[in-house]
């Protein structure tokens, strides 16, 4: 990847990020508060979220400034990987943020508790999920348009916030026709939303630092150019992966022996560029030439 747009994207995941924390500030100052104030479970639940999101806030711009450093002696394949660890910890983050919101609303509904907070709740819901929803459509857009794993998790987060409040905006308008459990089964939909979404998100980051394979349609697209291309006879041992924002790809290819080493080097470039073209991630190509004995193509 190219350093000055490295850079580049890096100020972009800053900016976006911090617009972010300064929202979520905003936002877990708002419920908590107000949640105190009129003892609503939901809202307090749902000022705590909006805290995580200021954790995972950090957390990216941590680890996706760590990720875009250029490869070096100790890391020759980049530092892609930092940047799935902390979407691995934002996941680790949601998870257990879900679950202690969930087990508080089972605890209040298993003592029938029953809470009355009011029109604010409503209010504040209201302002919430505005505001969170602008961030997810943000932050998603940014994140297909510089590849980056953990500016998708964060919006996925703000998207999990937005729902949480939906939740909360919805126990508030039942409590407001006089249904006292509203509240509580609120805070426990918008638990098990989160819960959902850190598993989704644990999910996609083990899969990538287990070194699976990169999506099929990937693979498909790589397997058509190296059919279609007259210079190569046979090709085996793909091997595909992804490192953070990269896809890396490995495949051996039999051609004609009696090619020049020159030959052999134009038409492997040429590979390359198609693989580079139509692929929606950087690649890293490496092409191993084979000699073919049998001219008879096996493709």
């Amino acid at each position: 990847m190219d350093q000055t747009d490295s850079s580049q994207d890096q100020k972009k995941i800053n900016s976006i990020t911090i617009w972010g924390m300064v929202v979520n500030i905003f936002l877990a100052a708002l419920k908590i508060l107000a949640g105190s104030i009129v003892k609503s479970v939901a809202l307090i639940a749902d000022g705590i979220h909006s805290i995580s999101d200021l954790a995972t806030d950090v957390t990216v711009l941590v680890s996706s400034r760590a990720a875009r450093k250029p490869a070096d002696t100790s890391h020759p394949y980049g530092h892609g990987k930092i940047e799935t660890m902390g979407t691995l910890v934002i996941g680790l983050i949601l998870l257990i943020v879900g679950g202690g919101i969930g087990w508080s609303a089972i605890n209040s509904l298993y003592h029938e508790e029953k809470f009355f907070p009011g029109p604010v709740v409503v209010i504040i819901a209201l302002i919430s999920v505005l505001a969170k929803e602008l961030l997810f459509q943000f932050t998603k857009r940014l994140a297909r348009q510089i590849h980056s794993s953990s500016l998708h998790a964060n919006a996925w987060h703000h998207r999990s916030d937005a729902l949480s409040s939906v939740a909360v905006l919805i126990g508030g308008v039942l409590s407001l026709v006089g249904f006292g459990f509203g509240d509580q089964i609120a805070g426990l939909v918008v638990g098990i939303m989160i819960i959902a979404v850190a598993g989704k998100i644990l999910f996609d980051g083990m899969k990538e630092l287990s070194e699976h394979a990169i999506d099929r349609e990937s693979i498909k697209i790589i397997a058509q150019i190296l059919n279609n291309h007259q210079q190569v006879t046979q090709w085996h041992k793909l091997r595909t992966r992804k490192i953070g924002a990269e896809l890396f790809v490995d495949v051996h290819i039999h051609v004609d022996p009696n090619l020049s080493v020159y030959e052999s080097h134009k038409f492997t470039k040429e590979i390359e560029a198609l693989i580079q073209e139509q692929l929606p991630l950087p690649v890293n190509i490496l092409i191993h030439v084979e000699p073919c004995i049998q001219q008879n193509s096996n493709k």
